[in-house]
């Protein structure tokens, strides 16, 4: 609701625009966000990062919000590498470092920060997915795997760290409305390793990817002067109700829908979870991490789908199937099978 305030103030001009706000925010399925900027929960007199004019003149440039990426998302980086070894796993034995993010670039970038900050070796394999939107994790994380059966002893970490409010856009079009109500700032970290380990986790078992070519425009991630501008069609849930049950067969073979025992869906949106459950048959309730995560974090972006596999990995039962999802630009499907 204090987000709310600060998109009426940009975006609504007459009652009935704050009305239809105000409901479009309710139906959203989104109790909080996270924002490196603090401008969006405090009133214009405590703004720091827009200016305090009525139009918001001058317009941050895309260097500002680079400099604001390039302060927070290194911190934010090692917080969540730390999180995820969680004390019981050095930095030392890390081998590879794989970074993720469609939200900043510069080079050199994140990734040396990161190795800096974590003190990894300066010898250590480096490499970035950039610009690949909310499926990059699982881009990510399928290269991990393709290095960890590569080479022996491989301990491969990936972090998706995305500053999406950086990227707030003043123009009242739909896209921006809808990308303004739906993304947060978060970061999330895998450790991949190709030995069995004592370690909580899961084995891969399997990728598959496809592109839902007709969504092509649908949704899509380009750069501006005034930062980075989405496109979000309202037709994208209809696209994946349309096609995702026959992906989810491609990607899973001979084997039954039914036979899948948990879901790990990027929480793309309200609409888009409906999307799914609707195109699979399966009851709102399997999607019950991913509809968690969005009510607690919103979107965000490539690192959603890790926050959602960590809840589902927080129980302590058997995991015999687990399918995972994100979508992204293209329309790319991603997916990835694994088992605990």
């Amino acid at each position: 609701m204090d987000i709310l305030q600060f998109m009426q103030l940009v975006y609504a001009g007459s009652d009935a625009e704050r009305r239809k706000l105000r409901f479009m925010y309710s139906q959203s399925g989104i109790q909080q966000r996270y924002s490196v900027i603090g401008d969006y929960s405090k009133p214009v007199h405590d703004w720091k990062f827009y200016p305090q004019s009525e139009n918001l003149e001058p317009f941050p440039s895309l260097e500002q919000r680079m400099t604001l990426f390039n302060k927070y998302a290194p911190q934010l980086s090692v917080d969540a590498i730390r999180d995820s070894l969680n004390s019981v796993h050095s930095h030392k034995e890390v081998t590879h470092l794989i970074t993720v993010s469609c939200t900043g670039m510069s080079a050199p970038g994140l990734d040396l920060q990161v190795m800096e900050l974590m003190d990894f070796g300066k010898n250590i394999f480096r490499t970035s997915v950039n610009f690949m939107g909310c499926y990059a994790a699982l881009h990510a994380l399928k290269l991990a795997d393709a290095i960890c059966k590569a080479e022996k002893g491989a301990q491969v970490v990936i972090v998706c760290t995305e500053l999406c409010t950086l990227h707030f856009q003043r123009e009242g079009t739909l896209d921006n409305i809808t990308s303004s109500l739906l993304f947060g700032d978060g970061s999330a970290a895998l450790l991949i390793t190709g030995e069995d380990s004592d370690l909580p986790g899961l084995y891969i078992d399997g990728f598959y990817s496809e592109i839902i070519a007709k969504g092509k425009r649908d949704m899509a991630w380009e750069l501006s002067s005034s930062g980075f501008l989405m496109t979000l069609s309202g037709y994208v849930p209809e696209l994946i109700e349309e096609d995702f049950k026959a992906i989810v067969q491609r990607a899973i073979g001979s084997e039954q829908i039914e036979d899948i025992s948990h879901w790990c869906m990027h929480p793309g949106g309200k609409r888009i979870l409906e999307a799914v459950s609707k195109s699979t048959g399966i009851e709102n309730e399997a999607f019950k991490h991913s509809y968690n995560v969005l009510q607690q974090y919103g979107n965000l972006s490539s690192a959603s789908i890790v926050f959602v596999l960590k809840e589902v990995l927080q129980q302590k039962t058997a995991i015999p199937k687990l399918f995972g999802a994100a979508f992204g630009p293209g329309l790319t499907v991603e997916t990835f099978t694994a088992h605990r």
